[in-house]
């Protein structure tokens, strides 16, 4: 159990990290697209850019042949949406909430409503998949209480994930991967 809490501490001092390199707030301020609506921080797609920088806890959409920047992928996870059109769409979620943007249970409602009715043609998740439980996308850590003890993955559970992504999207299982990828940035073209 020691050995567990210091790996969840360390893991926030990574988050912590990440976030201190780069600021929300900042890749907002410099972001082409304003967010739908307050609570989603989903850029539209009405207008959407060539490229895009999707920071902890956001959702954006990029134009066919565009490309996403997911930085300092830590403890995270990346799900990228690639649309029959060739657009992309693509969610940050992190272990942990960053202040003033969504919890990894918020994310996947917000890419759903981004992506829309559209053909979807592959969903990829990428990150530290071996931190991740699949429930983290239904409950998020913060959201226990005190006396509550969350689910933590014993072992990596890409199945698991892939599906929890899939029903999260409503979309068929058969067109979500799951990859485990080294710490950094991550591209999506």
């Amino acid at each position: 159990m020691i050995d567990f809490k210091r790996s969840i501490a360390t893991l926030a001092v990574a988050l912590v990290g990440a976030v201190a390199l780069t600021s929300p707030s900042a890749a907002a301020d410099n972001a082409p697209n304003r967010p739908t609506h307050a609570r989603s921080r989903a850029a539209s797609s009405v207008t959407a850019p060539d490229r895009a920088t999707v920071t902890e806890g956001q959702v954006k959409e990029v134009a066919p042949g565009g490309v996403i920047t997911y930085p300092s992928v830590t403890s995270c996870l990346t799900v990228t949406v690639r649309l029959r059109d060739g657009r992309l769409v693509g969610a940050h979620a992190s272990l942990f909430q960053v202040p003033g943007e969504l919890r990894s249970d918020e994310i996947l409602a917000a890419l759903k409503h981004l992506v829309g009715n559209r053909p979807v043609t592959a969903i990829q998740v990428k990150g530290a998949v071996g931190a991740w439980h699949p429930s983290y996308f239904v409950k998020a850590i913060e959201s226990y209480g005190e006396e509550e003890q969350p689910p933590y993955p014993a072992r990596p559970e890409p199945e698991g994930l892939a599906t929890a992504v899939s029903q999260g999207l409503e979309m068929p299982r058969r067109l979500v991967t799951v990859e485990d990828v080294p710490d950094g940035d991550q591209i999506a073209s």
